[in-house]
Order: structure tokens, then sequence, then C-alpha cells
């Protein structure tokens, strides 16, 4: 079988020198979690593995072995886009063209990442960036203003894009880029969103602190226009989710129900990427259920979710993943399987490059007594060995 999380943490731990139940403190997880995660009974959460890994100060990444090889058209897009945030604000770069066009280029990046197409994502980016600087040194007022709202939301296109793909250490740069031209946009609700980008990479590395200032402080500025009240709701869901991994479940509760009260104002809208409004609101709610609640309940409740066939694939594919997750908690490997397969009908190329659908599929095969061809065949897709 291949090396699931749990292998790497209880190696990496004897290699700090500490016992389960050292781990078990420093995580604030119980000794029984602990062990079941280590033995592959128990699927390492996200929650888990940010904890774990500052316990045993180490990123998330060496314990999932994220990012998964894709191909040498990811290889190569990804080493592209490196190159371009290597070069920072000394980027290189080229004749722009009418800036409209820039705009319009930038949203078809954006359709391909909401459907599942990140990769060609990434191959677009460090074109549509150069573009964009080049509008910046060769317009003024308020044309000038509009190309830096572009390239802010161009840089977190790029997090947003490098983080699906798993490769984290190119998240950072971008955020900081992000940071840099988000003050200087037409539109000033990028310096938040630019916030909350990096809020939810500070989540994912376990440093909740930080990461509820910076949301809290973009809840404050949110105003009363529609795209405030996007923003604020979309704050919220970060803000459940950051309280989730703490495990503190009281908190996300609170800021679901503060994101549902925003979503029915707002309904269903992808302003800011946010794929913002009441689905997005119920499938967060499932997320922090399984996550600091009761995974049965998520389990029974997710796996009654109802969309249109306009839902975001990658936002459906998600729920999906988390719901297998659920069922495999619930002692229902069979039902994880199914959930799993939803995740990759909706969306593929998201669902082959997840550490958590890695993780679940090794603890259905823990689970299962013997391997079904459905589980082996899932795997093989996956790249996974069993």
């Amino acid at each position: 079988m291949g090396h699931h999380a749990g292998e790497r943490i209880a190696n990496e731990r004897k290699i700090a020198g500490l016992t389960q139940q050292a781990l078990a403190r420093r995580t604030s997880y119980s000794l029984s979690m602990v062990k079941a995660v280590e033995q592959g009974r128990e699927v390492a959460s996200p929650g888990f593995l940010s904890a774990a890994s500052r316990a045993l100060r180490i990123t998330p990444e060496q314990l999932t072995g994220a990012p998964y090889d894709d191909g040498k058209p990811l290889s190569n897009a990804i080493n592209n886009l490196s190159i371009l945030l290597a070069e920072g604000r000394y980027v290189r770069a080229i004749e722009p063209g009418p800036i409209a066009e820039i705009d319009a280029d930038l949203q078809a990046a954006q359709r391909l990442y909401r459907s599942d197409r990140t990769r060609q994502t990434i191959e677009l980016l460090p074109d549509i960036i150069r573009r964009l600087h080049g509008a910046t040194r060769e317009l003024t007022g308020d044309g000038q203003a509009r190309a830096y709202t572009l390239l802010a939301s161009a840089y977190v296109l790029a997090e947003w894009s490098v983080r699906r793909t798993g490769h984290l250490m190119l998240a950072l740069p971008a955020l900081d880029l992000a940071d840099v031209y988000a003050p200087l946009a037409s539109d000033t609700h990028y310096g938040a969103f630019a916030a909350l980008a990096r809020a939810r990479v500070l989540t994912h590395y376990g440093e909740s602190d930080v990461a509820t200032q910076l949301i809290d402080s973009a809840i404050s500025a949110a105003d009363d226009s529609r795209a405030g009240l996007v923003m604020a709701g979309y704050s919220h869901l970060a803000g459940a989710i950051n309280e989730a991994r703490k495990l503190n479940h009281a908190a996300a509760v609170d800021h679901v129900q503060a994101a549902r009260e925003y979503a029915s104002r707002t309904g269903e809208t992808d302003l800011y990427m946010t794929a913002f409004g009441p689905l997005n609101v119920d499938i967060h709610a499932h997320a922090i259920e399984l996550e600091s609640g009761d995974p049965h309940k998520a389990a029974l409740e997710g796996a009654q979710l109802t969309y249109t066939a306009d839902a975001p694939p990658t936002r459906v594919a998600h729920h999906w993943q988390d719901n297998a997750r659920a069922w495999l908690m619930s002692g229902k490997p069979d039902k994880a399987l199914a959930a799993l397969n939803k995740a990759r009908t909706a969306a593929p190329q998201q669902t082959r490059l997840h550490p958590a659908v890695r993780e679940t599929v090794y603890g259905i095969a823990a689970a299962q007594r013997r391997q079904s061809d459905s589980l082996l065949g899932f795997a093989s897709w996956l790249g996974a060995a069993l």
C-alpha cells in the first residue's frame, strides 16, 4: 500500500523524539485520534495535518506528498509561472495591447479555473500578467488604476491555481505581489480579497491567529454595496473553516450563520471568483460539521445536497470529496467511494490533485476486507499505489 499521511506522521514523530501522547498534547487532538491516524484507521483531516505539521516543524506537504506528478504539460506550466513569480516587481513586461482585450483574456482564464481546467489557467497567466505590467507602465490615471485592479486579480488567481495543484511554495510570492498591487487598484475591495487569500494559506499551515486577524479586518472593511456584501459573506466562510480547523465548532457555526444572512441578500454570484451564495454556504456548513462537529451528520446531510446544473463544478467536487471522508469516518467505505466518484465526475483534475482524495482512498483500502475492482480502478486513475 502507498504511504499515507499517518505513516509519515508516525515516522516524523519518531524522528522528533515524541511519543504519541506528546503529539496529541501538541496538536490538541486525542491520543486515540493520533493512534488511529498513524495506523491508517482514520483519515488525517486537513486540520489534523496542519496541527501535526506545526508540532513536528515540517510542512503539511511533507506529510501528504503533494504536489503530485500530473505530467509534463503541468510541469511546463508551473515552471513558466515560477519564472514570472521569481521576477517579482522586476517582471519583464511586454506590449500590452488594448486593456479591454487583457480583461477579456483574464476573464477567460478565470472561467477555465472555475471549470476545473487549472493547468490551462496556469498556462495563460504569465502572458496576461506580463501584458498587464506593460499596461501599468503605459497608462495613466483611471486606465492605470484599472490595470492595477486586473493585476491584483491575476496574482490572486495565480495563488489559487498553484495552491489547487499543490505547489504551496509558489503561493507565497503570488500573495506578496497581490498585496503590492491591490492598494493601487481602482476597486478598493482587492485589498481585502488578497488578505483573505493569505488567510486561507495561513489556515492551511495552522497559523489561525493571524488568519483570524485578516478575516476580521476584511469583514470590518466591507461596505453595503453588493460587492461589499459578497466580500463580507465570503470572509465569514473563510472564518468558518479557520475556526473549524481549530476545533472551535461554535465559532465556525456562527460564521456560517452570518454568511447565510449575506447570501440571502446577494443570491448566487461569482463576483471576485467567490462562487458565493446559498449553495456555497450549505457546502461550508457540511464541511465544518465534518471538521469539528459530527462526521455522521456531515455524511447523511451532505449526501442530500442539491444544486443546479450550472453550479461551479470545482465547488461541487470539493463537497463530494468532503462527503467521502465523512462516510469513511462513519464506517461506510462503499459510500465513501461512491462520493469520490461523484467528485471525479464533477471536477476530475481537481480531484486527482487533491491530497484529501488520496488519503480517503488509502482509508477505504484499509477499511475494506478485500479491495474491490472499483477501488483499484479509482486508485489507478489517481496514480496511488494500494
